[in-house]
Parts: C-alpha cells; sequence; structure tokens
C-alpha cells in the first residue's frame, strides 16, 4: 500500500498511519524474492502459456499433468490451483444446458447390442455417434460424430446446415475411410430419424459394420456419446458466440483436429490424449504379438 500510496503521500506518514517502520519498508524494497517465488514466477507463466494452449479449457488436474509429462515438472496439484487462483484463470467444467430433443425415428430400429455397456478393449471394436446443435447468428448448424469408445477419438464427423440422413452418412463415410475398420464393428446411436435411414443403413452394411440402437425415450441407451458430445459442447460451442455457419465450422475443425484428438487430457485415459493413447495401445499389441 505504502507502495502504491507514495506518489501522493509521504512515506513517513504513510508508515505512521499504518502502524509499521520506515526502515522496514526500505528494506522490502531492498530485500531479493525468495527462491520460492522466483519459482512461482516461473510457473505462472508456464501454466499461462498452457492454459492458453488449451483454448483456455485445461483446469488444474490436466495443466498439473501437462507440467509433468510435457516439461518435466513435478509439484502439487494444489500448488497449480494456487497459482491459477492468484492468475485469475480457471478450467471449463460442464453445466446442465437445455437438451434439444432430436425425433425419432418410425423405421424397425437395429436391436440393441450394447445394452449400456460402454467398455471396448481395443479401438474400432465400439463407435458411438450422436448429433448436436450449434446456434449462430445464421440460424442452426449441426453437428454429427462418431468417437470410440475405446480411445474417446472423434473417429470422423460432419457438418450440414440441414438435419438430413445425410448428415451422418458422410461423418460414417468418411469414418470407414480414415480408419478401414475390421467386419464386425459395432456402430451404437439413438432412434433418431437420421440413424434409422435407408441411406445409413446400407452404408453400415457394405462396411461390415453392425448396427446398435438405444431403446425409444431411453436417454441412458446413448449416455456414453452424448457424454463424448458434452465436451466439445462445453469448451468451445457454449463458449462462443458464432456469427456465422463458416465460422463455427472452423471452430469446431480447429477444436477436433487440433486440440481434441491429439492434444486434450482425459482423466479416463489416464491423462493421455485420445491419438497418445491410441498409440499406446498399438504399441502393446505390436510387443504382444511379436514371439518371445
Amino acid at each position: 500500500m505504502i507502495d502504491e500510496e507514495k506518489t501522493h503521500h509521504s512515506v513517513s506518514h504513510l508508515a505512521r498511519v499504518l502502524g509499521v517502520s520506515r526502515a522496514g519498508y526500505h528494506a522490502w524494497k531492498t530485500r531479493e524474492e525468495s527462491e520460492r517465488k522466483i519459482q512461482d514466477r516461473k510457473l505462472k507463466s508456464l501454466i499461462s502459456q498452457i492454459h492458453r494452449a488449451s483454448f483456455g479449457i485445461y483446469g488444474a488436474p490436466r495443466i498439473h499433468a501437462e507440467l509433468a509429462d510435457t516439461y518435466g515438472v513435478h509439484i502439487g496439484r494444489k500448488r497449480v490451483a494456487r497459482l491459477m487462483s492468484e492468475l485469475g484463470i480457471e478450467g471449463v467444467s460442464r453445466r446442465g444446458k437445455r437438451r434439444v430433443r432430436k425425433s425419432i425415428s418410425e423405421m424397425p430400429a437395429a436391436p440393441d447390442m450394447v445394452r449400456r455397456n460402454f467398455r471396448a478393449s481395443r479401438p474400432d471394436e465400439l463407435w458411438v455417434a450422436d448429433i448436436t446443435y450449434i446456434p449462430t447468428w445464421e440460424g442452426w448448424l449441426f453437428l454429427a460424430a462418431i468417437i470410440d469408445a475405446c480411445t474417446r477419438r472423434y473417429c470422423r464427423w460432419s457438418m450440414r446446415t440441414d438435419l438430413t440422413a445425410d448428415l451422418v452418412v458422410d461423418a460414417l463415410g468418411m469414418a470407414v475411410t480414415l480408419r478401414r475398420p475390421d467386419p464386425g464393428l459395432i456402430h451404437h446411436s439413438d432412434r433418431g430419424n437420421q440413424y434409422g435411414s435407408l441411406a445409413f443403413g446400407k452404408t453400415l452394411r457394405e462396411s461390415g459394420i453392425m448396427a446398435s440402437m438405444g431403446s425409444k425415450g431411453d436417454a441412458y441407451d446413448n449416455a456414453a456419446a452424448e457424454s463424448f458430445m458434452a465436451t466439445p459442447k462445453t469448451e468451445i460451442i457454449y463458449r462462443n458466440r458464432f456469427k456465422t455457419k463458416d465460422e463455427a465450422r472452423l471452430a469446431v475443425f480447429r477444436y477436433i483436429e487440433s486440440f481434441y484428438n491429439p492434444i486434450r487430457r482425459h482423466s479416463s485415459l489416464g491423462q493421455k490424449s485420445p491419438q497418445e493413447y491410441e498409440r499406446i495401445l498399438e504399441e502393446t499389441a505390436a510387443t504382444a504379438a511379436v514371439p518371445s
């Protein structure tokens, strides 16, 4: 306070009002920073850098993991939280949002082959799919995505300005082209009109993928996909106001391609990103296949 007010009042007067000695103030001014404060200042710079690189999404747990894995900095998580608080930054947490109901297909539904068991032991064993709505000043943009249940990776996605079957057919076609899964992969979704269309069913059959759908009106039967889709909604969609649909497309593309798949840490994956976790699984499988 003396430092801030000394341009308006004398140091002697301020020291007397505050009940401290003038000599003590000057000693404080000339005293060197403690090693702890020097370290904290350097850590704050690094934490700010990591927070910015994560689109302002990471909280203390993920920044703590990033510091250790990427920079070799091993400090306590509580210290990270304290420094973030001093910097005035925080991570993004999920908040309840109004659920937009999708129309249910009247066509015969595929059987539920998952039965709420969304665990998968390897990539391309179970894909879960869902559609979400992105508001822009130009109107709605629709995002259909396919996520690998094992690695949490966005296999592929599609964005359109309408809710026709092409939205999900495009996402599936691109996912198959990119991943080239073996026959027997399960694709699980809700009973939305798009997933029950003839065009989508034909694409599944031609790709050797088995269709699975949750029960009618039961949100829990596609809970995994909705949970995975909640991540981009919380971290990129709800935090922005998009003027145009092209602006929204670019933001979602950058988020998934440049951050979510290659970088974003997941607590369920041991604080690894989807691509890193998939690489570890591939290396482990390759090692196990080599004869001893």
